[in-house]
């Protein structure tokens, strides 16, 4: 199994634990005299073999992100943390360009204005350029992804 299919399994699991999770929850609790449509114990039972497989799949899939390397000597686990990084710096600069747009505020016959403290032009910019590093960085992960083979 390439290392992309275990990463759409493991989502798949995650999918399935949740919706398991939801089921026991919707069932939990009935009128009196009324049966759940589904068996809670059932459904806990699915979940935690479910929860087993994923436990399985995360490990396989650790096991391999620390030992791939992307095409320039990086591990996997270092790239990651670096495009979380990156997506974590671009969220910043956008949240900094949207704290800078403010509808003026009328009170009676004059209106506070408010000035933009940042140079939005040179985020945006700065954004721009993390979104495209980003992007990069994505293209050689799912590169490796499917070129890696899961062991075990």
């Amino acid at each position: 199994m390439k290392l992309a299919e275990a990463l759409m399994l493991r989502a798949d699991l995650q999918k399935k634990v949740a919706s398991l999770r939801e089921r026991v929850v919707a069932n939990a609790v009935v009128q009196q005299g009324d049966k759940p449509h589904e068996s809670p114990l059932d459904l806990i039972s699915a979940a935690n073999g479910a929860l087993d497989e994923l436990e399985a799949i995360v490990t396989r899939i650790n096991t391999a992100n620390l030992a791939t390397r992307l095409d320039d000597g990086v591990t996997m686990t270092q790239a990651i943390a670096h495009r979380d990084t990156l997506m974590q710096r671009h969220a910043l600069l956008i949240a900094a360009i949207g704290g800078t747009r403010r509808e003026p505020a009328r009170y009676g016959m004059s209106e506070i204005k408010w000035v933009a403290t940042l140079e939005v032009a040179k985020l945006q910019k700065q954004a721009d350029d993390l979104s495209k590093s980003i992007r990069e960085l994505n293209a050689r992960i799912q590169a490796t992804n499917w070129a890696t083979e899961l062991a075990g």
